[in-house]
């Protein structure tokens, strides 16, 4: 079982798109080339393809890498715009975006 308190979470949004076919190592090495960040924090990075249909999210949980990855049916993913390579939303927005809602404000990174 993994011990983590979510309302520590951090969760940072890629503003650029990322290719979809990479996976565990090559999106790690995205979060620490390009985004500057330590993908082994227990911080959430989301990512989304140039279609903005696909977005996957990876997570290190003290075990190991996760990935969660979500195809909309229809639409797309509504990712903030932002001068930065990555921005910190909220978890409530990480569910707004998830759910295919636009994220109206974020928090200051």
């Amino acid at each position: 079982m993994i011990a983590m308190d979510p309302s520590s979470v951090q969760v940072w949004v890629a503003t650029t798109p990322v290719d979809m076919r990479k996976s565990f190592d090559s999106l790690a090495e995205v979060v620490r080339s390009f985004l500057g960040r330590d993908p082994l924090s227990g911080s959430l990075f989301v990512f989304r393809n140039k279609g903005g249909q696909l977005l996957k999210v990876l997570w290190w949980d003290e075990q190991g890498l996760a990935i969660y990855y979500k195809r909309m049916e229809r639409g797309t993913f509504h990712f903030p715009r932002a001068a930065e390579p990555s921005i910190e939303i909220t978890r409530e927005q990480l569910l707004r975006l998830l759910s295919g809602l636009e994220v109206v404000s974020r928090r200051a990174s």
